[in-house]
């Protein structure tokens, strides 16, 4: 337990930080199925709206540095490869 009114500070800001990180990371999570359930009925225009839907919820979240920025450019990239053989077929 922090004994230091700093500390007791610290831990408040801590634990409001982490709930709405993992609040923004269930968000991309949730958005990435919505994407991978599109993907997997075979409907390319439902998962181009999607990929959109979850390319943007990406961008929110590494701005907010939630999670890296090269990692969302990374996800963003393997949506787009799925869509486009998608496309193809």
């Amino acid at each position: 337990m922090p004994n230091t009114e700093s500390a007791k500070k610290r831990l408040r800001q801590t634990t409001v930080r982490n709930a709405r990180n993992l609040w923004r990371k269930r968000r991309v999570k949730s958005d990435m199925s919505d994407f991978l359930k599109a993907v997997a009925s075979g409907d390319a225009s439902a998962a181009e709206k999607e990929m959109r839907k979850a390319a943007r919820t990406l961008d929110k979240v590494a701005a907010t540095g939630t999670i890296h920025k090269n990692t969302a450019a990374r996800r963003k990239s393997r949506m787009a490869a799925k869509v486009a053989s998608m496309k193809k077929k």
